[in-house]
């Protein structure tokens, strides 16, 4: 189904894996004074997710607490966090030191995780698809009172919170939730219930996204939300050796699909002269 035309919307994505802190910070820097990109992300792993593996990988959250510093403008987030990777009562604090620490620019970014490798290998319990996914409704239930409530009391099969409280409350009223995968039946009904951005990871076409967008609206339905109220992101690699004009041209045949924001996975070295071209193609489009 698709949408009526609304702007583009841009974001980057910078994997800290293979690279330094240094790197890292100059493009968010660069990216920082560009205001075609709204927000830019990392990721909530600790191994890299290409080989080798067993190469460096900076740590999210600390990263994104110091980026924030050294950022002025841009939204910042993490996409996704693994809800097996801390309590939800520990993420919720989190997001909302870090909502002030960025003057209100974070974004909460969530997921139900799926990379057995780190998680085997740090004796983290990821646990059955059915149990993911169970664990991830459940901690989204906490993460959300805990940011909007004074106190938590929750009973479920993972967690467990008695007159539970998270302060400092947020700077921003709410804290945009992004809910990243592509689980139609499970994941995708939790979006309908908690996000206000839907991410679609990295579609095989804009075909695949459009049927992906009709299942949200549907679980939306069956929930009772209004469907519009939730943005729809997906990820499209920015590699080194592609034309930044013919990027730009696949991104719109997804916004054309309906998608609202394209978020740019970085691929290749973090080098921030390689934003300027990709600016400009966006702005000429």
């Amino acid at each position: 189904m698709t949408s009526t035309a609304k702007t583009p919307r841009h974001a980057i994505k910078t994997p800290p894996q293979h690279t330094t802190w240094e790197d890292m910070l100059s493009v968010w820097r660069e990216a920082d004074q560009m205001d075609v990109f709204e927000s830019a992300w990392n990721w909530d792993h600790f191994y890299p997710l290409a080989e080798p593996y067993e190469g460096s990988n900076l740590e999210g959250w600390t990263t994104l607490a110091a980026l924030a510093q050294a950022t002025t403008r841009i939204r910042v987030g993490a996409m996704v966090n693994g809800m097996h990777h801390r309590h939800p009562a520990v993420t919720a604090n989190m997001a909302a030191t870090l909502d002030h620490i960025s003057g209100g620019r974070f974004e909460l970014g969530m997921g139900a995780g799926w990379n057995f490798m780190e998680s085997d290998a740090y004796g983290i319990d990821l646990g059955t698809p059915r149990e993911r996914s169970d664990r991830f409704e459940e901690g989204m239930d906490v993460i959300v009172s805990l940011l909007d409530r004074e106190t938590t009391t929750f009973a479920g099969d993972y967690y467990k919170l008695t007159e539970a409280r998270c302060e400092p409350k947020p700077l921003q009223q709410h804290i945009p939730i992004v809910i990243g995968g592509k689980g139609r039946k499970r994941t995708m009904r939790t979006a309908a219930r908690f996000a206000d951005q839907w991410d679609g990871l990295f579609p095989e076409s804009p075909a695949e996204f459009a049927a992906l967008d009709d299942v949200l609206r549907a679980h939306c339905e069956a929930v009772g939300r209004d469907s519009s109220e939730i943005a729809r992101s997906i990820h499209l690699p920015f590699p080194p050796d592609k034309d930044p004009g013919e990027l730009v041209d696949l991104a719109g045949t997804y916004f054309a699909a309906g998608a609202d924001i394209v978020v740019w996975s970085w691929r290749g070295s973090l080098d921030p002269a390689r934003l300027e071209p990709l600016a400009a193609a966006i702005e000429n489009a």
